[in-house]
């Protein structure tokens, strides 16, 4: 067991974090009261390759092996500058990465170069469902086949960029067994509805989707006629939504303690107050324990193996750790915890939606 990072994670750790520094940070203040990301930070984003470097050469990828480990060093780079850039930045591997390692042969050569591109273009997935006591698993999204085509039938919520995505995987149905069905942008019995307004995450643009007697090409079923492993893309969602939330714990911390050293009360800093140190203390080991249960269930995953209750405790732990995290920055600051001009609050309230999102980027 080695919980250290090889020297190339620690080499594609420092890229990331010195986009982060230059490109990120400065810019997520005013993208999160703006309600948007600029153009040209998701390139700088997209030129790091993270989101082909699994698809092989041949469709315009890197062809690196699948490293979910590797990723979620990535993911909590990207998300300790911003968590609605990070998602912003990798939704194209939300389509890529299950198509490439799932798709027929036909569907990788029909759809991958679309996307394997010098210049970032969105394509997602559907998942998420407007009803009370959402179950990714138990999905209320149908799909029949009639007429040698799929009839899609559902409705689902927060998905990021669909307004610019070419193409979404949405998530439905199939004869009890949940599938993915490829849908262009133009399928006419698709909609788009207008841009949703969330309690955090404001410079994310997510939007509800309808699907209405949608039909599918039989041949867009992800998978062809045997489908996909549904169950692991849904883990690798998940190990992906831990590795965010650690990336937003893990900044809520570093900003709460340097905050607990200079601000000083009654002639000294108030870390010295054993209240404080307390929750100091508490934060740091709870940002380590959420990476190494994130890691735990990503190497699961690199190894081929089935990672259902790792990926899960992973996610489950990150959306409880990650709330008390932001929560216990709001208290450290204190009045200032609650001012927009202070980034704890926006950290708050990105937390939050860890244990109720899914399917908002991957691994």
């Amino acid at each position: 067991m080695d919980f250290s990072m090889s020297p190339q994670q620690k080499m594609v750790k420092d890229e990331v974090a010195r986009l982060v520094r230059e490109i990120v940070l400065p810019r997520a203040r005013e993208n999160d009261r703006t309600g948007a990301i600029p153009d040209d930070a998701l390139q700088k984003a997209w030129e790091l390759g993270a989101s082909v470097s699994m698809v092989p050469e041949e469709y315009g990828g890197y062809g690196a092996p699948d490293s979910p480990v590797e990723s979620t060093i990535i993911l909590e780079e990207l998300a300790y500058g911003e968590m609605a850039f990070a998602m912003a930045a990798t939704a194209p591997s939300l389509f890529l990465h299950p198509l490439a390692e799932m798709g027929t042969l036909e569907q990788k050569k029909k759809y991958l170069p679309l996307y394997c591109r010098d210049t970032f273009a969105a394509c997602v997935m559907a998942i998420n469902e407007p009803h009370y006591g959402f179950d990714p698993v138990d999905l209320k999204t149908e799909a029949v086949m009639k007429n040698g085509a799929y009839v899609l039938n559902g409705e689902k919520c927060f998905v990021p960029l669909a307004k610019k995505a070419g193409h979404l995987l949405v998530a439905a149905v199939l004869d009890g067994k949940s599938n993915l069905f490829i849908v262009s942008a133009d399928n006419p019995g698709m909609a788009i509805g207008d841009r949703e307004t969330n309690l955090g995450n404001y410079s994310l643009e997510t939007y509800p989707v309808s699907l209405n007697s949608c039909e599918v090409p039989a041949e867009d079923r992800l998978g062809g006629d045997n489908g996909c492993d549904y169950a692991r893309v849904l883990q690798k969602c998940r190990v992906a939504m831990s590795a965010m939330a650690t990336g937003v714990a893990r900044a809520a911390f570093d900003h709460a303690r340097q905050y607990a050293v200079d601000r000083h009360q009654f002639g000294e800093p108030i870390a010295f107050r054993q209240s404080i140190a307390f929750m100091v203390a508490e934060m740091a080991y709870e940002v380590e324990a959420m990476r190494f249960l994130t890691w735990k269930a990503a190497s699961r995953l690199e190894a081929g193996r089935d990672a259902r209750r790792e990926a899960y405790l992973a996610r489950l732990y990150a959306g409880e750790k990650a709330m008390l995290i932001a929560d216990y920055g709001v208290q450290i600051y204190g009045g200032h915890g609650y001012i927009r001009e202070y980034p704890l609050e926006r950290f708050y309230r990105d937390a939050r939606g860890v244990s109720i999102l899914e399917g908002m980027a991957t691994v």
